[in-house]
C-alpha cells in the first residue's frame, strides 16, 4: 500500500493522536515499573535517563529537524537530486556524532555519575549511577539512524508513518522494561541496580523495532520517493553546509532543554542541602521534579510534540515561497491549536494533581505539589518548543541563540535563590526549582514574541482570540471542581481515585467541550467542514 501525504491539519490531527497513544503508554507503564523498582530505583532510572537524552540529542545534532527542513526546501524547489545527496550526508554526519557520543557516554560514565550526584552523601554511590549511564551508552548507536529516517519522511510530508513508528518503538519498549525489571528483580532477587539497567535496554530494542520498521516502509515504497537522474547544480559542500547551519541551533534547543533538566537535579541536591534536607530526601526529590512528576505530564507536551513536527515542513515550504502571510496564519494556527488542546489538559491535571499522583506512585510527602507545578511549566515548554521550531523554518537562527540561552541562564540563576527564598517564607522550598523554569520559559518565549512581532510584523490577534475565549471555560471548570473537592472526599484506594478522577475529568471536559463550542473557538481552530464531519462520525 502506498504512503500518504498528510495536510497540515490533518497531520496534526494524526500525529497528535499517535502520540497521545504513546505518551499514555509512556505514563501508565510507570505505574507498575515504579512499585517493581521502587523510588530507589526510580531515582537511579532518572539520573540514567537524563544523560541519554543529553547526549541522544547531541548525537543526533538536530539533523531529524533540520533533515525535514531542507527535504521539504529542495522538494518545494524540485532539487531531487540534491535532496537524496542531503540524506546521505546527513546519515554520515549522524554516524560520526553517534560513535563520538557512545565513547564519552560509556568511558565517561563516572565522570557524569559525579557531576549528577553534587557531592551528595548518604544516597546512590558514584559506581550505581556509572553502571546505569553505561548501559544507556548502546542506545546512541541505534536511535540517531532512526531519528534520521523519521526526518527524512517527515520532509516528505508522509507524518503518520513516522508517528506510527514511534507507538512501535514505545510499545517494545514497555514490554522490555516491565518484563525485564520484573524477571530481574521480583523473579531472579537481582539487585536494583541490575533491575533498572535492564530496563534501560528497552530503549535501544525499542528504537531497533521501529528502525527496522520504516526501512521496510521505504523500501516498499519506493516509488513515492521521487529521485532525478539528473544532477542539481548545488554543491556537495553547499548542501553540507546547509545541514550543519540548520544543525546548530535546532540541537541548542535540545541541549539546552536537557540542560533545564541536567540544571535542575544538580542544583536541587545542592540547594535542598543548603535548606537542611538529606542527600536521600534531595536524590528523591530531584528525581520526582526530572522524571516522575514529568511522567504524568508527557501528554500535554505530546500535543506540541505533534504541532512541532508538523509545523516545520508547512512553514519552510511556504517561507521559501516568500508567503509570508501564510507562514503568519501558520504561527497563529500552531499556537492556538496548543492552547485549546493543552490548557484543559494543564487545569485538570493541577487540580487532580493528589489523586494524579497517588494513582502513579501511591502517596508521596512531595508529589501532589511538584505535579501541579510541572503541568504548569509544560505548557510553557510546549509553546517555547513550537516557537523555536518556527524561528528554525525562518531560519532565525540568531533570536534562537539569544532566547534559549537567555532563558537557561535566568533558570540557573534563579533556582537556588528562590529554594532558599521559599524555605525562608515557609513554603515547600523545592518548587523553587520548577518556578525557576517557568519563568526561564516564559523570558525566552516573551524575547521571540517581541522580536517577530517588531522585525517581520506579526500579527498574534488571532491567538489573543483563542486566550479570550478561553477564560469563561477555565474558570467555569475551576469552580465546580473546587465545589466537588468540598463536597466529595474519599478513600485513598486505587478504584476510588480512578472514579473519581474519572467523573471529575468528565465533568471538566464537559464544561469545556460545551463553552468551547458554543462560542466558536473549536470551530475556529479546526474549521467548520471538519468540526460537522467529526460530529457526525
Amino acid at each position: 500500500m502506498s504512503l500518504k501525504k498528510n495536510s497540515f491539519i490533518q497531520g496534526t490531527l494524526i500525529s497528535s493522536i499517535f502520540m497521545i497513544i504513546i505518551k499514555i503508554l509512556g505514563a501508565l507503564y510507570v505505574i507498575p515499573f515504579y512499585k517493581i523498582i521502587g523510588e530507589e530505583g526510580g531515582t537511579l532510572y532518572s539520573y540514567a535517563y537524563s544523560i541519554y537524552i543529553l547526549f541522544l540529542n547531541i548525537s543526533t545534532a538536530g539533523i531529524p529537524v533540520a533533515m525535514s527542513m531542507i527535504i521539504s526546501e529542495y522538494i518545494a524547489l524540485d532539487m531531487l537530486d540534491a535532496k537524496e545527496r542531503a540524506k546521505n550526508m546527513g546519515t554520515k554526519l549522524v554516524a560520526l556524532l553517534a560513535i563520538v557520543s557512545f565513547i564519552i557516554v560509556f568511558f565517561g560514565s563516572k565522570k557524569l555519575a559525579a557531576f549528577l550526584l553534587a557531592g551528595a552523601e548518604g544516597g546512590h554511590t558514584i559506581a550505581e549511577v556509572a553502571t546505569v549511564i553505561k548501559v544507556t551508552s548502546f542506545c546512541l548507536l541505534i536511535i540517531p539512524f532512526l531519528s534520521i529516517l523519521r526526518g527524512y519522511l517527515q520532509g516528505h510530508k508522509y507524518i503518520t508513518i513516522t508517528t506510527f513508528a514511534q507507538v512501535i518503538e514505545q510499545v517494545v519498549r514497555i514490554i522490555v522494561v516491565l518484563l525485564g525489571s520484573y524477571t530481574t528483580i521480583k523473579i531472579l532477587k537481582c539487585s536494583t541496580e541490575i533491575g533498572v539497567s535492564v530496563a534501560l535496554t528497552g530503549a535501544f530494542l525499542g528504537g531497533l523495532a521501529a528502525f527496522i520498521y520504516l526501512k521496510l516502509k521505504i523500501k516498499n515504497n519506493k516509488d513515492n520517493f521521487q529521485k532525478s537522474d539528473k544532477k542539481d547544480s548545488v554543491e556537495d559542500k553547499v548542501i553540507l553546509k546547509k545541514i550543519i547551519s540548520y544543525c546548530v541551533p535546532i540541537v541548542m534547543i535540545s541541549i539546552i532543554d536537557n540542560i533545564y533538566t541536567l540544571i535542575d537535579i544538580r542544583l536541587i541536591v545542592k540547594g535542598l542541602s543548603l535548606a537542611g534536607f538529606s542527600a536521600i530526601e534531595s536524590q528523591t526529590i530531584s528525581s520526582v521534579i526530572a522524571t516522575w512528576a514529568p511522567k504524568i505530564c508527557t501528554i500535554i507536551i505530546a500535543i506540541s510534540m505533534s504541532l512541532t513536527t508538523n509545523i516545520i515542513p508547512h512553514i519552510t515550504s511556504s517561507f521559501v515561497k516568500k508567503d509570508y502571510e501564510k507562514v503568519n496564519k501558520g504561527i497563529n494556527q500552531a499556537l492556538s491549536t496548543l492552547l485549546v488542546i493543552t490548557v484543559p489538559m494543564t487545569l485538570l491535571l493541577i487540580l487532580l494533581s493528589k489523586e494524579s499522583y497517588y494513582l502513579f506512585y501511591g502517596n508521596s510527602k512531595y508529589g501532589t505539589i511538584i505535579l501541579a507545578f510541572s503541568a504548569m511549566s509544560h505548557i510553557f515548554l510546549g509553546i517555547w518548543s513550537i516557537f523555536n521550531s518556527i524561528l528554525q523554518s525562518l531560519k532565525k537562527f540568531g533570536l534562537i541563540y539569544l532566547n534559549s540561552v537567555v532563558g537557561l541562564v535566568t533558570n540557573a540563576l534563579l533556582d537556588i535563590p528562590l529554594i532558599l527564598l521559599l524555605k525562608a517564607l515557609g513554603l515547600p522550598p523545592y518548587i523553587g526549582t520548577v518556578i525557576a523554569t517557568c519563568i526561564g520559559y516564559i523570558v525566552s518565549i516573551s524575547i521571540v514574541l517581541f522580536s517577530l512581532n517588531k522585525v517581520m510584523k506579526f500579527d498574534y490577534s488571532y491567538t489573543i482570540n483563542t486566550i479570550k475565549k478561553l477564560i469563561l471555560p477555565v474558570i467555569l471548570i475551576i469552580i465546580v471542581l473546587s465545589i466537588s473537592r468540598k463536597l466529595v472526599s474519599i478513600e485513598y484506594n486505587a478504584i476510588n481515585v480512578i472514579l473519581y478522577l474519572g467523573i471529575n475529568g468528565l465533568i471538566g471536559s464537559g464544561i469545556y467541550l460545551f463553552f468551547t463550542y458554543k462560542n466558536k473557538l473549536i470551530e475556529d481552530i479546526f474549521g467548520k467542514d471538519f468540526l460537522k464531519k467529526l460530529i457526525k462520525r
